[in-house]
């Protein structure tokens, strides 16, 4: 019997997840399986017919959702339809809650029998616990990337299972590649590489590269033999260029326009694996950082209001992932009001001369890995398995 899911995906951490969930679904599942909805390339790539480009879905922050707000409805509306219409087995919605949530709760109140899954699991342990019963409404299951999460899924009345996290099926650069990077990039043998990562948003580079590079000031005062490397994302390449023109220690950027995508990624790698430290926005870079045991510091800052908002709703004394799932409180942060060149910059210096502070990062990091499926079936073979098990099909 053959299969028709839709599935809707608003970022490209989104198209990934999308993508091996897709490949994994076509290598258990014996017959064919229609794919339709909304995803970028990669989802292209596995088959899916995209009914409007995924970037219009990149948004970001209370401020920018609300300014674009109009159109997101109009495509809510225009989903939502395209759903009603196609009559698919099931819907599986990635991530941009925002957008994917709405969605679901449009298609439920007209299909109340159409199977809904949730991919990412929203931050309910973090703040706004309520979202969870709210999203129970019309969300049936979940997969959750993080182990820690089934729990609060389960208590507000959905079905969850934990599928492991896709950084630990990222490829790693070997020493060869770290050679080669530092080689290309004229780095010395006693030079340290510390590896900036302001995040990969307009609104990210334009509140945190003047406060990153004003904390290099002072850590390269103090360590000037040091190396800082910055990888761009695509989206913000000029404005990355133009942000560190001005930053002490002549930064290498790493430029993605121009090169092919699997070439920049492969350098990209390098990078990291090459970094003794790394100073970077909050968010799930920490667990690529973790994934090549690169010591960190977390540094964040958004808008007044969202800062607001969300430092009056905030339930844990962390967000930094590796802290979460290790159980550990070993990466510094400093988030909102603390987003400060004079805070930051002791800790990055404390953890380039301080062994026992990068080891216990380290340690910390190992335990991380393997806490979200190093080792372990990859997570979206295991995604797939939970989505057909979920649907009542016979598939291990």
């Amino acid at each position: 019997m053959s299969l028709r899911l839709f599935l809707v995906a608003g970022e490209p951490s989104g198209d990934r997840l999308g993508a091996a969930l897709m490949a994994g679904l076509k290598t258990l599942y014996p017959e064919p399986i229609t794919f339709e909805g909304i995803g970028g390339p990669l989802m292209e790539a596995e088959g899916l017919k995209t009914i409007f480009p995924m970037a219009e879905l990149s948004h970001i922050g209370l401020t920018e959702i609300l300014r674009n707000l109009p159109a997101l409805l109009r495509r809510v509306s225009q989903t939502v339809d395209a759903i009603l219409s196609d009559r698919p087995d099931a819907l599986i919605t990635i991530d941009i809650p925002e957008f994917s949530l709405r969605v679901a709760n449009k298609v439920k109140a007209r299909a109340h029998d159409l199977p809904t899954i949730h991919y990412v699991a929203p931050t309910v342990w973090a703040w706004r616990p309520a979202r969870a019963r709210k999203m129970a409404l019309s969300i049936d299951h979940v997969l959750a990337l993080l182990p820690f999460e089934p729990p609060y899924m389960e208590a507000a009345g959905m079905t969850c299972d934990f599928v492991g996290h896709p950084v630990v099926t990222e490829p790693l650069a070997d020493q060869a590649g770290v050679t080669a990077f530092r080689d290309a990039h004229g780095i010395a043998p006693d030079e340290r590489v510390l590896l900036v990562l302001p995040g990969s948003r307009r609104s990210e580079i334009e509140r945190l590269a003047p406060i990153f590079g004003q904390t290099l000031e002072r850590v390269l005062t103090s360590h000037p033999k040091m190396r800082v490397v910055l990888p761009a994302a695509p989206a913000v390449a000029d404005q990355v260029m133009a942000a560190v023109a001005d930053w002490p220690g002549a930064p290498i950027v790493l430029d993605p326009r121009g090169t092919p995508a699997d070439v920049f990624a492969a350098e990209k790698r390098a990078a990291f694996a090459a970094a003794d430290l790394a100073l970077a926005a909050s968010g799930t870079v920490s667990l690529e950082l973790a994934a090549t045991s690169t010591p960190m510091v977390i540094a964040y800052a958004t808008n007044w209001l969202s800062q607001t908002l969300v430092t009056s709703l905030l339930r844990v004394d962390t967000v930094t992932l590796v802290n979460l799932v290790s159980g550990t409180r070993v990466v510094p942060e400093f988030l909102g009001p603390r987003c400060q060149p004079s805070l930051i910059a002791p800790a990055l210096a404390q953890l380039i001369d301080d062994e026992a502070a990068r080891t216990a990062q380290v340690e910390a990091m190992g335990l991380t890995m393997e806490r979200l499926g190093r080792g372990g079936q990859p997570p979206g073979q295991r995604a797939a398995g939970c989505v057909l098990d979920h649907l009542g099909i016979i598939n291990r």
